[in-house]
Parts: structure tokens; sequence; C-alpha cells
């Protein structure tokens, strides 16, 4: 991290992606706010201030909170999201607004609220948490791909509007990341076992990627050392949207 003590609010980080990447800040020297419903889950040294990124008041005063403890903000990771699952004629309407509240206007909210603080930062950046499915087709993951490509879009836009004012905007396409909302999916499933091993063999790599890799790529385009990186997406997926192998590798 940069020699002064960066000052960061990271959004869903009670746990999984986000627990990991406000730990690596955190390691990095970096002071960190983490914006969860779950609060009270946090370990220090990590602040943790309760909000809901759907509802926009309980934002604005989290982020407020967040800035007042920090004493300033220079890095948003928008990373608060929720999973769903089936096709476009098998979610309600309802989820359909659920999930777009959380995965969009969620990143919409916290970004809108941080923005004011943002410009005060000589090390101004933003991060969204994005998904491999925005730019790859994937079965049964209309409503979840939608709200992420929205999200992908959304971050292109942030960074075209903002370069100006010297704040960079990227987010990170993850693949199949072993978290505990991929294990709680898993457990629906009819064989757990059998299906991990299908997420696994998707996967060039042939495993899950782990949070700790997400969020290094996130700590990178946070930082300082990415000076000069915007409007990107920064694949970890372990090669699943760019890589074509044999069936019988």
């Amino acid at each position: 991290m940069a020699q002064q003590r960066l000052r960061a609010v990271v959004t869903g980080g009670a746990s999984g992606i986000g627990l990991a990447t406000a730990r690596l800040l955190s390691d990095g020297g970096a002071a960190v706010a983490v914006l969860d419903l779950h609060a009270g889950d946090v370990p220090a040294p990590l602040l943790g201030i309760r909000a809901d990124v759907a509802d926009d008041e309980s934002v604005r005063a989290a982020v407020r909170s967040a800035v007042d403890a920090l004493g300033g903000l220079d890095i948003l990771v928008n990373n608060a999201g929720i999973g769903a699952v089936g096709t476009v004629a098998d979610n309600p309407d309802d989820q359909w607004r659920r999930v777009l509240e959380v995965n969009l206007l969620g990143a919409v909210r916290t970004t809108r609220a941080a923005l004011p603080h943002l410009r005060g930062s000589r090390h101004a950046a933003i991060v969204n948490t994005c998904s491999f499915v925005a730019l790859t087709g994937v079965p049964g993951r209309a409503l979840y791909a939608a709200s992420k490509g929205a999200l992908h879009a959304l971050t292109l836009a942030m960074a075209a509007d903002h370069v100006t004012e010297g704040i960079r905007v990227n987010c990170v396409n993850p693949g199949t990341v072993d978290t505990p909302w991929v294990d709680r999916l898993l457990d629906r499933a009819d064989d757990p076992a059998a299906e991990r091993a299908r997420l696994r063999a998707r996967q060039p790599t042939g495993r899950l990627v782990t949070a700790d890799e997400v969020a290094a790529a996130i700590c990178y385009l946070a930082s300082p050392a990415a000076g000069s990186v915007t409007g990107t997406a920064l694949a970890v997926d372990g090669g699943i949207h760019g890589l074509r192998l044999p069936a019988d590798r």
C-alpha cells in the first residue's frame, strides 16, 4: 500500500470476498470500515457499521459514520451482493427487484454517498465486485447475470464520468468462488459433492477460485500502484471466460 494510511469502505464485508478484502486492506496498512447487515460479525481491527445497501438513508448514514471514524475516504469497494438461480422464466418480479436493489442499486447508493468524500482524496478508487457471468452465458443464472452485467456497464460509465476528478473505477470478475454463499447453494443440490465437482471442472484450473485471490485483485485495483488503471474488468476466474480446453484433457 502507499506510505500514507489509506481509508477504505467495503460493503458486504462480514464474510466471503468482502471479509478477505477488508482484512487484506487492513494488513496493508489501511484503516477499513465494513458496511454490512451483520456488522457485529466483523473482527477487529476492522470497524463494523450496520448498513442495508437496499435502503438509501441507511447507506448515507453508514457512509457518514465511516468517514467520521476514518477521517476521510480513499477507497470504496462495492462488494455487497446476493445470488439467484433460474432462467428468465423462473424468478418472480419481486425477486428481480430484490436482486437488482442489492447488486446494482446498492452500488449506486454507496457510490453516490461516497463521491463527495472521494473527491477530497489524492488516491481515490472505486472497485466493484462483478462476475464472469457478466460476459459469459451460464445456464440458470439469468437474473444474477443481468444484475452483474448492469454493474459491469455501470463500472465503465462511472470510470468515464469521474476520471477527470481523479477517481478511478474498476471491477473484478470472479469465477465461482469458494464462499459461504456457494456452500449454501451446494447444500440445496440433490448431490452436493457431484455439484461441487462440476463447478470445479468447468473452470480450466480445475478448482474453485479462493476469496483471497479475488481480494488480492481488488486490493491491487484499489491501490495507488494501479494509478493508471481505470475502466478495467480484471478476471479472476480460473480461465473460464477466455480459455477453451479439449474436453478430454
